[in-house]
Order: C-alpha cells, then sequence, then structure tokens
C-alpha cells in the first residue's frame, strides 16, 4: 500500500473521528458501534448477485436481499417512532402481511436498491443519534410483545437497533458462508 491509500477501517474510523469530535462519548459510542454492526451487515453482501442475495441455503428461509430489507424496515419503524410517530411501528394495516414481506428480495428488487434505501435511513438515524434528546420517551403502540402501558426511550431505541442490526449481521454471515464460503471475520 502506498503512502495515499487507505483501508475502509481506516476511513471509516476517520469518519467517525471526525462527525463525532463534538458529540458526548454516550453518543460517540452508539454512533460508532451502530456504524461497526452496520458494516458488518454490509459486508456479506459485497460481491454477490441479486439471485445470490435471493438464496436461502440454510433451513431457515431467511436470505440476505431480505436481512438487508428486513433490517431497513425495521430502523425506518423505530426511528418513526423515536421522532414522534408511533405508527411507523405498523400500526394499523396488515400488518403481518408487511412484516413477513420484510424479509423478502422480492424480484422487483435489486440489492443495489435495497442498500441505498438502508443507507438512506442510517444517515438519518445517524443524525437522530447525534443531535436527539435520548431521554424522550414515547409510549408503545398495543403488541403482544409490549407490555401495556410501556415507553420507550430514544437511548433504548438506538440501542435496539444496535442489537437488531448486530443479530441479523450474523445471521447474514451464516447464510454468506453458506453461499460462498466468504465469512466477515476469521
Amino acid at each position: 500500500m502506498t503512502g495515499t491509500e487507505t483501508t475502509q477501517t481506516e476511513t471509516q474510523t476517520q469518519t467517525t473521528e471526525t462527525q463525532t469530535e463534538t458529540l458526548s462519548q454516550e453518543r460517540a459510542d452508539l454512533l460508532e458501534t451502530l456504524r461497526t454492526h452496520r458494516y458488518f451487515l454490509k459486508v456479506t453482501v459485497q460481491g454477490i448477485t441479486d439471485k445470490q442475495a435471493r438464496l436461502h441455503p440454510t433451513a431457515s428461509a431467511l436470505t440476505l436481499g431480505g436481512l438487508i430489507k428486513h433490517v431497513t424496515a425495521t430502523e425506518q419503524g423505530w426511528y418513526d417512532f423515536a421522532t414522534g410517530r408511533p405508527e411507523g411501528m405498523g400500526a394499523g394495516g396488515d400488518n403481518e402481511a408487511s412484516y413477513r414481506d420484510e424479509f423478502v428480495m422480492r424480484e422487483d428488487e435489486t440489492l443495489a436498491g435495497l442498500l441505498a434505501a438502508y443507507d438512506e435511513i442510517a444517515a438519518r438515524t445517524d443524525e437522530l443519534a447525534a443531535t436527539a434528546d435520548l431521554d424522550v420517551a414515547y409510549p408503545l403502540p398495543p403488541a403482544p410483545w409490549f407490555a401495556p402501558g410501556a415507553t420507550r426511550s430514544v437511548r433504548r431505541v438506538l440501542m435496539h437497533i444496535v442489537a437488531e442490526t448486530a443479530q441479523h449481521a450474523g445471521h447474514a454471515d451464516i447464510i454468506r458462508e453458506t453461499i460462498d464460503g466468504q465469512k466477515t471475520m476469521g
């Protein structure tokens, strides 16, 4: 490597340092952790075709494209919630069908399009993490997995997005390794 070249990790670190210079340590940590797990998720789809992104080579019905699509939709829903729009959490409509569709990369969708949508919501969530009052809490919509009357703070929403992204990055790593042997790490 010449003196003018930088690795992706170096660039990511420099960008994080530049963008988080004026942030509190908590915000910087949240952003760095979220960006790291997004990076791991996105590495799993580098260099694959749309056809490969639709494969489900394990006993699970999960696909790489479907995971990107699901994580995007989930982050969008929580972003909407954390900005005072709880209807973004799927209240109303045919939630079960919409939820199932989140995991399917349809024939009219491309991996490039799914990644562009993911990058778009990621940028908005990063801005939220950098600027929002982390202590503001909103009531959760009625759902069997939420206690009646429960609330979530913006901080807890961001922590959930980190957990969701990390969990699905692990799923994606297994799927990618099954497709062609590539691993995110190791």
